[in-house]
């Protein structure tokens, strides 16, 4: 309900008479440079939210009227086909652009040019100055931030995917450039989206108004109020305010809050008390292994007996029993001692000769 409420709140008169106003002033303030050139200066929405996401999300808003002008240069990554230089694709997807009738197409790179011939930082820098929107065949898109570089991110020109096989091919292009897309992150509840340029007519800006702010409120992921303020702004020009909500809603807040609160400290609690839950069933464990282990230490572990080969006895002789029985050698004794002493007869007789 509070979505439906806040989308048919933006009141159409309210919306006609900033957009006017602001038209005069960009006259006002336009310099005869700029008047010679024929520029246009772009319309955007500022969206202040009453709370931060909790998530980043990337919304596309399809607009009834165009909101880039002619002038605007529009680049197109295209795959590689097989057996083809990137001379030969280019030419190969400029028929096919031709023959499905997009005319809003004014550069097309493939990927392998893209990879060699704006490797170096300048040519990055060049091609992003170059143009003022990018489109990327989808089958390429997930291979082009490693090669493009953060630039491209940070002034917001981030290729948008495209089907370059499908049947309505024209219509499917037209309705990205006419469109516009906004990005919500989680760092701050504040977000800009492109909606129209100084050179359309009142009522085409105010439909387009009308369509990007419905389109927003019906596709934030967020519960409760949203919106709490929606400016209009050009790049030079005050922030002019086309609704602002009710300060009814803070009640509604303050609900939404105390029961994000409750939520919280209920979660909070539930953890706890699981953790004390986990913290005592881990105690008993251990305190059932630790048992355990005493028990084992406490039985004694039953280890088999070897039994020992019988085998006989051998008894050793003693020494004074080989004492006793070993023979003597009575008779070597006497042979040698009978000898010597015929030696020395023999000499005796020598020395009387």
């Amino acid at each position: 309900m509070a979505e439906k409420k806040e989308a048919t709140l933006v009141d159409r008169s309210q919306v006609k008479k900033a957009v006017q106003a602001l038209q005069a002033f960009l006259k006002s303030k336009s310099s005869a440079e700029s008047l010679f050139l024929d520029e246009t200066q772009p319309i955007s929405l500022l969206f202040t939210l009453w709370k931060i996401p909790k998530e980043t999300q990337n919304i596309r808003i399809p607009l009834p009227h165009d909101q880039r002008p002619d002038t605007d240069e529009v680049c197109l990554f295209t795959r590689d086909e097989p057996k083809m230089t990137p001379e030969q694709t280019q030419r190969f997807y400029k028929k096919l652009l031709e023959e499905r009738g997009v005319k809003n197409i004014s550069e097309i790179i493939p990927y392998k040019a893209l990879k060699t011939e704006y490797k170096p930082y300048e040519a990055k820098r060049r091609l992003l100055g170059n143009f003022d929107m990018f489109l990327s065949d989808q089958r390429v898109r997930r291979m082009l931030p490693s090669h493009l570089g953060k630039h491209f991110y940070e002034r917001k020109k981030t290729p948008l995917c495209v089907n370059l096989q499908s049947k309505h091919l024209a219509r499917d292009i037209q309705r990205i450039i006419q469109g516009t897309s906004l990005t919500v992150t989680n760092k701050g509840c504040c977000c800009m989206a492109r909606v129209a340029h100084s050179g359309m007519t009142a009522d085409e800006v105010t439909e387009n108004v009308e369509a990007a702010v419905q389109t927003v409120v019906a596709k934030l992921r967020m519960k409760g109020p949203i919106m709490k303020v929606i400016h209009l702004k050009s790049q030079t020009s005050v922030a002019l305010p086309i609704y602002t909500s009710d300060l009814s809603h803070l009640s509604v807040l303050d609900s939404t809050n105390s029961k994000e609160a409750s939520g919280k400290k209920k979660r909070k609690k539930n953890k706890a008390e699981d953790e004390k839950q986990e913290e005592t069933k881990t105690d008993l464990k251990k305190k059932k292994n630790k048992e355990g282990e005493e028990e084992e230490e406490d039985i004694p572990q039953l280890v088999p007996i070897e039994t020992p080969s019988k085998k006989p006895k051998v008894e050793k002789p003693s020494r004074k029993k080989q004492m006793q029985k070993a023979p003597r050698p009575a008779m070597k004794n006497v042979s040698k001692v009978q000898s010597k002493p015929a030696k020395k007869t023999g000499k005796m007789e020598q020395k009387t000769l």
